[in-house]
């Protein structure tokens, strides 16, 4: 039984020389089984085992039997064990969640914690075969796709790992008693109130006596197919997400483009992420990644509430996703304060303003080398101008646009250069004597236009450090 599971973990390279374990232990036959081959093994695999419990305080005194026998069994083979004690009814009514999913959690928050304390490489789960199978049919049932079908990951995000997913619980079984180990036996276990107990219980051994006494076998090659579909469908999403997702600190953009692409592929994307941005990785459903797509189909500015409080929101077909944690954001926006230069400061000189540095340079006719086709890059005649004013827009404001004659609100000229709204605020106004004279990096002034008549020549200059405003 250990060459078997020795070789399972090389052909997937789950453990790496001098790494270290840590076992989740229940107490169970499964857990028993794979703490007890993992240190059959540790000279082999050069590796350190630890060993966790959550004592889910559900079964009074069968709970602190279950509690005691594994630290009793690791005293004996020299393995720690740490112990954590967590009230599962009052965590899950305080969550809101069922009893299971609390469990869940408060087991793998444990195993985290012990993780970083403990310098963990590897978190090792006891699933096995028929979990496998089990898994395969309860997602079957309720519509998954292929991602569903792959079923128990060997390793996941590279901590997690599945030493005895090659082993059916018959041969667990079997060890446990060749071993004489005496693992305890969660009678909850045999419960038909539980959806999976039903399966292991009920559904499965009436497809092995009417259909395929090997079933446990065939839906594992199903699962491992579909595993190698889904590592070629990741490297494609991998290079497509890079493409048309643009990742910030705070927010994700999803270019409008990438809707053109296959239902499959947008859904992908759109899945990473949700994840990426929350961080959570299980809980969104395939309707909150259409309710995303029926959003980037509607009018821009309109945003939708996610779960995992991410809020998602159409910029002119683009989607922002962002988390709404109720606290101002960090960034980069520009300062709203206004910042007066006289004209006699301007000569040469720069400015800081929030995330950019404008600089200033005065030219006469004869040293005036002409125009930079750029849209931070802007001359202006200032030939009677006395003050200039760098701010953020305020409501009202207009401009006259180089070639129009009547005023335009800056409100709508933002709306029709498809601004995003929260950045709107954030572009800096130049103003020459309280008008007006340059959006940064979309209109000039008609009014302040050079001319065959201008006699002082303004050029200012915009270092970007922030937003690009183009």
């Amino acid at each position: 039984m250990e060459n078997k599971v020795l070789g399972f973990i090389k052909e997937n390279s789950m453990i790496k020389d001098k790494d270290r374990i840590l076992v989740a232990l229940s107490g169970g036959p499964d857990s028993i089984c794979l703490l007890n081959i993992l240190n059959e093994l540790k000279e082999s695999l050069n590796i350190t085992i630890f060993a966790a419990h959550v004592n889910h305080c559900l079964r009074g005194d069968a709970a602190l039997d279950d509690e005691n026998y594994c630290l009793n069994f690791c005293k004996n083979l020299n393995i720690p064990c740490y112990v954590k004690r967590v009230d599962i009814k009052k965590l899950a009514k305080d969550k809101g969640v069922s009893t299971e999913m609390a469990g869940r959690d408060a087991r793998y928050e444990f195993f985290e914690e012990l993780m970083k304390t403990l310098n963990i490489d590897k978190i090792a789960i006891a699933h096995n075969a028929n979990d496998q199978a089990e898994t395969i049919i309860m997602r079957a049932i309720r519509g998954t796709g292929i991602d569903g079908l792959v079923g128990i990951r060997t390793i996941r995000d590279n901590k997690y790992i599945r030493p005895i997913l090659c082993l059916t619980r018959d041969e667990i079984e079997k060890y446990c008693i060749i071993k004489q180990l005496n693992p305890h036996i969660d009678k909850s276990n045999l419960e038909e109130i539980y959806s999976r107990n039903k399966i292991r219980l009920k559904a499965i051994p009436y497809i092995e006596d009417n259909f395929n006494k090997e079933v446990i076998f065939a839906l594992n090659r199903l699962a491992y197919s579909c595993s190698k579909d889904i590592e070629l469908i990741n490297s494609i999403i991998k290079s497509k997400y890079s493409e048309y997702c643009i990742i910030e600190k705070a927010y994700i953009i999803i270019k409008k483009q990438a809707f053109e692409e296959m239902d499959a592929v947008i859904t992908r994307i759109i899945r990473k992420a949700l994840a990426d941005i929350s961080l959570k990785f299980n809980n969104f459903e395939m309707k909150h990644i259409y309710d995303i797509i029926s959003l980037q189909k509607g009018t821009s500015g309109k945003k939708i509430n996610i779960t995992n409080n991410v809020v998602a929101i159409n910029e002119y077909g683009n989607i922002k996703l962002k988390v709404n944690n109720n606290t101002k954001e960090e960034n980069n926006h520009v300062s709203v304060e206004e910042l007066k230069i006289s004209q006699k400061d301007i000569e040469n000189s720069d400015f800081c303003y929030a995330n950019g540095d404008f600089t200033f340079k005065i030219y006469n006719k004869n040293n005036f080398n002409g125009f930079v086709n750029n849209n931070f890059i802007k001359v202006f005649d200032i030939s009677n101008i006395s003050t200039i004013t760098i701010r953020g827009r305020k409501s009202g404001d207009k401009i006259i646009p180089l070639g129009m004659k009547g005023n335009q609100k800056i409100k709508n000229i933002l709306i029709d250069a498809k601004v995003p709204k929260d950045l709107r605020d954030t572009i800096p106004l130049i103003l020459f004597d309280n008008e007006v004279a340059w959006i940064l990096g979309l209109k000039t002034s008609d009014k302040f236009k050079v001319t065959k008549n201008t006699k002082t020549f303004l050029e200012i200059r915009y270092n970007r450090k922030g937003h690009d405003y183009e």
